[in-house]
């Protein structure tokens, strides 16, 4: 994060806290990125509400630019800003639908987890960061070259977090059930699949320091063990990847980033392996 050279930030006017500002501000500075302030909105004039804000931040030390504009939908608009002003992250506050409107249509936060090119911080709490626990969720039971990148990654992105918030550092990988008709004998019984997962992560333990107390290894479906943990530790970041498959549907995303936005009880950071961003840079692009 301390290479970031602008921070794009998504302001939405009718909200009472501008929570993602705040993540910004942090953020900004320690990478001394400029701040992109974004409305989404053509029906109301935002301009001296950007101004002040603007003004506000530059006293405080920081380079603000401001637009406000609209592209057919929301997600298309933050994307676009951030294509325009080389936007190294998108910082949003996240207002989660109601259960009936997200049964009937695609929520826009996770259309844009889905195709942003960069990666995506939704602030969901005003709990402070500093001191506080940062959680990466990691699946270390794929080994192919695209989930270690992106194991990299999302350690690393949580290493940076936990150093700027001078918090602690926490791993989470959800291992299946043990199944005694399984091919693989390492896979017939729970103690066995536990620690294979452990051997899997003694490589980034001993890079980032990761004591075994702070590694949490636990069996079931990751959307459930991930908030689970979050609660139990109140951790105030969660950090999760996501393997886009191109080629169908244009960028789909396995939906674990999706499923658990709304029930982690955390700031989430979303990230993508770099293959992924190339892919969707490609297919804005194109529009």
């Amino acid at each position: 994060m301390q290479a970031l050279r602008c921070i794009l930030v998504v302001i939405d006017p009718n909200l009472p806290e501008n929570l993602a500002l705040k993540r910004a501000r942090l953020i900004s500075s320690v990478s001394q990125s400029r701040l992109h302030l974004l409305v989404c909105d053509t029906r109301q004039d935002h301009s001296h509400y950007l101004d002040r804000l603007r003004s506000e931040l530059e006293e405080q030390g920081h380079v603000v630019t401001t637009r406000q504009d609209w592209h057919e939908n929301l997600h298309e608009t933050i994307i676009a800003a951030q294509q325009a002003e080389g936007c190294g992250l998108v910082i949003k506050q996240h207002v989660a639908d109601n259960p009936l409107k997200r049964a009937l249509l695609t929520p826009d936060d996770w259309k844009l987890l889905r195709y942003c090119p960069c990666p995506v911080l939704m602030v969901k709490t005003e709990a402070p960061w500093t001191g506080g626990k940062i959680l990466a969720a990691v699946d270390v039971g794929n080994a192919d070259m695209e989930h270690r990148t992106l194991h990299s990654s999302i350690i690393n992105h949580g290493h940076e977090i936990a150093s700027l918030a001078e918090g602690t550092l926490h791993v989470i990988s959800a291992h299946p059930s043990a199944m005694l008709s399984a091919a693989d004998p390492a896979f017939q019984l729970k103690d066995t699949i536990e620690q294979r997962y452990r051997n899997a992560c003694k490589q980034f333990q001993v890079e980032y320091d990761i004591p075994d107390g702070q590694l949490h290894i636990e069996e079931g479906p990751a959307d459930a063990l991930i908030p689970r943990v979050c609660h139990q530790l109140r951790a105030v970041v969660t950090v999760i990847g996501t393997v886009a498959r191109t080629g169908f549907s244009g960028a789909l995303m396995g939906n674990t980033a999706e499923v658990v936005l709304d029930a982690l009880e955390s700031d989430v950071l979303v990230l993508k392996p770099d293959d992924v961003i190339d892919h969707l840079e490609d297919l804005v692009a194109r529009r």
